[in-house]
Order: C-alpha cells, then structure tokens, then sequence
C-alpha cells in the first residue's frame, strides 16, 4: 500500500489543494466483513461501465426528448460507434476509471503524476472541458501534476473515482480518502470535487459490507456527513433558474433540493429536471443521491431511471451503475447488459475491463 496522507497534508499546508481540512485522515475506513466476496467490487466495475454505455447513445437530451426518440431505454442502443450494433461501447467515464484502475494495479496504489501520464496515452471519447485544459496544462505547458487541475465544477473526475478503493480491499487505511482527493484535484482541484469525490469513495467502501439498500435518507446524510468537513463553505451558484439565488457549497446545496424531493416524494426525473441533471456537480451529485435514495434496493431500475431521467445520462448512471453495484454485488447485474458490454478502454481493446478486474483481483485481493 502506498500512503498518500503525508502527501495529502503537504499539498493542504502548501494551499495546492482545495480541500477544507484534513479532518478525513483521522477516520479509519472499516475493515471488510470476513465473508466478504470479491463480487461486489466486480459489480462496482461493472456497473460503472454499464450505466456508461446504457447512456452514451442518448447522452446530452433532455428526458422527454430522450423518450420520444427511443422510448424507454432498457438495454444498449445501436449507434456509429458500434457499427450499429446494439452492444455496450464505453465513454470517457468507463475509459478514465479503468485506466485509473490499471495504473492502480501497475504501481500497486496512487502515484498522481502516474495516473496524469496515463490519461495521455489514448484518445479520451467525449472528453470534457476541465480535462482538456488539464491536458493543455500537464502536456503542453509542462505544469505539474499538482498544479494542473483545473478549479471547475464538471464532474469529470466523480465519475472515475469508484476503483480508488480498490487498493484498501484487505488493508483499509484513510490514505484511501487522501486518494480520492488526490486524484480529484490532478484534473478538478475545486472544493465540491475534492470533497465530493472523498464522500463518495466513504459511501462506496461502506456499501461494500451491506447486505440490502439503507433507507433513503442515508445517502444524503452519509454524503453530507463527509462533504460538510471537507468542502467547507465555498460560494457556488446554481445555473438553473428556479434556483438562480442560491450561492453556497454543493454539500448545501445538496441537501436542501434532495431533502424537499425526499418529503414531496416526487419522481426521480421531475426532481432532476428541476434543480438539472447536466455535468455541473450542483446538478450530478443531487441527481446520483436522489436516484439511490428511491432506486438502490433494485439495482436494475436505479440504473434504467439513472439512463432515462437525466441529461448527461451516461455519467450520472455510471455512478449510480458503480453505487447499486456495489451494494448489490455482480450477480445482480442483468446478464444481458454483461454479455453485451464490448468490454473496451479504446477502440480496438475489446475484453480488456474483465482482464483488468481480474487482475485488480489477483494483485489487491487474492482470495
């Protein structure tokens, strides 16, 4: 294992990294149950790379546009990428995560400058806008990795984040927190990244030892639990309308939309169209909680409402694909969307992500 939290604290004392305290180094991630089954991590992987390719055909439309074109969608799309196929081809949300997996697994824990380089060897599908400039920053300015991140509020980096614990399976340490941080800030150094993507990684590990879905409110109380210490107070604003007056932390933020729907009881999707559900955090992290929190006891709803009630679609059912399977193990996933998934980090790699996953096994569980 490689300990990340004197790096950690070095970069916060140093005002490199925007993260409110170090307050998460003092919390000790639990140890595993000693029944636990490696399952449950291959669902997390899995179900990342399923919610991504369920979304990438339809990514971008507005739900009842969405629905309109295609009905409810329920299994994968043909598009021009996959010859017209209708199997699971991956984005830059499956690409970015398990090339964060593999060099997991090539250094044996986070090495941050590592993790850069490797997000430079292959063309990236539908990369966004804060990777890009990270890219121009590390690559073409010569900046390093600590300095190269962009302070942005896409969620890029969130959508990745699930294999980060995949070095603590049998040895939990809170360098796993530091990592998610660490990796937040090599591409999205903002407050609501880093903090967001540590709660995450929290809710993630923790879901890893249940048996069944929580209750609803556990996922907002666990993610604000977390993002409140860490994220601080930082002066966002929404882009939507009907909430054009908030200014605050996406923790703040969060809670208060997710809470009203949670008592309304309203549907996944008219929630997330109405405080958003693009590739801004303010409207990601709402949209993830609130489909978990009506939809996680059914793994293959949470991802179908995930698909068809949002708008960046791929990424917010990639992380509920990598939530829900985590929970529920891969057993869970329907056989069809594994027997369809193509498997692929680039365009001609076909099968690698079940190569990677066990050799993630082999190299951090081996069991």
């Amino acid at each position: 294992m490689i300990d990340n939290t004197g790096l950690l604290r070095d970069l916060l004392a140093q005002g490199k990294i925007r993260l409110s305290s170090d307050s998460i180094l003092s919390k000790m991630p639990s140890p595993l149950p000693a029944n636990f089954d490696f399952s449950k991590v291959e669902g997390m992987l899995l179900g990342l790379a399923i919610g991504d390719a369920l979304g990438a055909t339809s990514e971008g439309k507005a739900p009842e546009d969405r629905r309109k074109a295609f009905g409810e969608v329920r299994d994968y799309l043909p598009g021009k990428r996959s010859k017209y196929r209708p199997v699971g081809v991956p984005t830059d949300d499956t690409q970015l995560s398990f090339w964060t997996l593999e060099q997991l697994i090539e250094d044996g824990g986070l090495i941050p400058d590592n993790l850069a380089r490797r997000f430079l060897k292959h063309h990236i599908q539908g990369i966004g806008t804060t990777t890009t400039q990270f890219i121009r920053n590390y690559k073409d300015k010569g900046i390093p990795w600590y300095e190269a991140g962009v302070d942005s509020l896409g969620n890029g980096v969130l959508m990745r984040i699930s294999p980060i614990l995949v070095p603590y399976l049998t040895s939990p340490h809170p360098s796993m927190y530091a990592d998610a941080a660490l990796d937040a800030m090599t591409t999205h150094n903002s407050f609501a990244n880093t903090s967001c993507c540590v709660a995450f990684i929290d809710i993630l590990w923790k879901l890893l030892s249940m048996k069944s879905a929580p209750e609803p409110s556990w996922w907002l109380d666990t993610y604000c639990s977390i993002a409140e210490k860490a994220e601080g107070k930082p002066e966002y604003t929404s882009r939507i309308p009907e909430y054009g007056g908030f200014h605050g932390a996406l923790w703040q933020f969060t809670n208060t939309v997710v809470s009203d729907a949670l008592y309304k009881n309203i549907s996944t999707v008219e929630a997330c169209n109405s405080w958003g559900s693009g590739a801004n955090l303010l409207e990601t992290v709402p949209s993830v909680i609130y489909i978990l929190a009506k939809h996680a006891n059914n793994l293959e709803e949470a991802i179908i409402r995930a698909v068809n009630d949002t708008k960046d679609n791929d990424t917010v059912a990639s992380i509920v694909g990598a939530a829900v399977g985590a929970l529920h193990g891969s057993d869970a996933i329907p056989k069809r969307w594994i027997n369809g998934l193509t498997g692929r980090t680039t365009s001609s790699d076909d099968g690698h992500i079940f190569k990677l996953i066990l050799m993630a096994r082999q190299k951090f569980w081996n069991r």
